[in-house]
């Protein structure tokens, strides 16, 4: 219990890897807040984690949403100690394309969803944060290996690892510590997004082959290492990454 009294918001914790990360804060004894922009796996989500925890309908690409959400959730539980920065990825209708096929409606999509609402949703929650809060930017593998079409995502998600340094300096009189966590190939239904329903196992599969410990990452995997940078266990730790990817990006299996 090592979140005990403590009050938590995880953007996007309606499923896939947010709602591992609120699971696993939760069972570290925070209360607080989930977002999402779909109310039914809002509902749901909520309904899982149980008493403590109450799901708020929001677009982390709305200002306005995001004052929203962190001044319901200060009102709810008192002031936030964790922020998990985590909404992001896939935009909905926009395929991820090389830049022979991306247009600038595309791009500003991709970055107004992964880097630009990174920015603003810590930004909004300041006046809502404890001093001495931690908060956990998710970035990702991207950031490191190149892959086809994911240049404007991996990208964003260097920037947001930058974003975790320089907000931490910006921070520090406040002793809020910002730091990154980037997931490698996490098995979520992200995939149906990406890929055809008959190709998604052949897809899955390639990753765990390139993957050093020889399996995909579970949410659960990513949600152990968010309660970990949310705990005074890592105290100590400011305005770095961990990556949580089975050693996908520093372990090269090539023989």
């Amino acid at each position: 219990m090592k979140l005990k009294n403590k009050v938590a918001v995880i953007t996007g914790g309606n499923s896939g890897i947010g709602f591992g990360v609120a699971e696993a804060l939760k069972n570290e004894g925070a209360t607080g807040v989930i977002t999402g922009r779909n109310q039914a796996t809002l509902d749901s989500a909520a309904k899982q984690l149980g008493e403590g925890f109450i799901g708020l309908k929001g677009d982390v690409t709305n200002l306005d949403d995001l004052e929203n959400v962190f001044r319901i959730a200060a009102e709810r539980f008192g002031k936030i100690d964790t922020l998990v920065v985590n909404a992001g990825g896939i935009v909905d209708g926009q395929p991820m394309l090389g830049i022979n096929e991306v247009t600038e409606e595309n791009y500003d999509l991709y970055m107004d969803l992964n880097l630009k609402s990174t920015y603003f949703s810590v930004k909004k929650a300041l006046p809502y944060l404890n001093d001495g809060a931690s908060i956990i930017l998710i970035g990702s593998s991207a950031a490191h290996r190149a892959a086809p079409g994911m240049t404007i995502y991996g990208a964003a998600k260097a920037a947001v690892i930058s974003l975790a340094k320089g907000l931490s300096l910006d921070l520090l009189s406040r002793r809020v510590r910002v730091n990154t966590l980037s997931p490698g190939s996490i098995d979520t239904p992200v995939f149906g997004k990406i890929v055809p329903d008959e190709q998604v196992d052949f897809v899955k599969k390639m990753w765990v082959d390139i993957t050093p410990v020889g399996r995909m990452g579970t949410p659960g995997d990513i949600g152990k290492a968010a309660a970990f940078l949310a705990s005074d266990d890592s105290a100590f730790i400011v305005g770095t990454e961990i990556l949580s990817d089975g050693g996908l990006t520093n372990i090269n299996l090539m023989k």
